[in-house]
């Protein structure tokens, strides 16, 4: 769970980037959700672990469609702060199992 949870902190990283965002600095709650989580009932964990592949998902699929966007030269800054702030709910939803 740890790559996947760091793979999808990389992906939005990208998506901040892409909606000229400023990345934000890394929060111990964020870097530290993979070693709490595994400290949580057994349930939460399954939960966390299908949201990380829920979230990844759509952050894989929003993030294809932005370059194609973008590569067209189509201004893509207002679909790139929409998967943005999609992404935050869902990560703070997903950081609640553990707080």
């Amino acid at each position: 769970m740890a790559m996947k949870w760091a793979a999808l902190q990389d992906a939005a990283a990208a998506v901040a980037a892409l909606a000229r965002l400023q990345a934000e600095p890394s929060e111990s709650g964020i870097k530290d959700f993979p070693g709490a989580i595994r400290e949580a009932s057994v349930w939460k964990q399954e939960l966390a672990q299908q949201g990380i592949e829920d979230i990844s998902a759509v952050m894989e699929t929003g993030i294809a469609a932005l370059i194609a966007a973008h590569s067209r030269g189509s201004d893509s800054v207002p679909a790139a702060r929409a998967l943005w702030e999609d992404y935050l709910d869902a990560r703070h939803a997903l950081l609640s199992l553990v707080n």
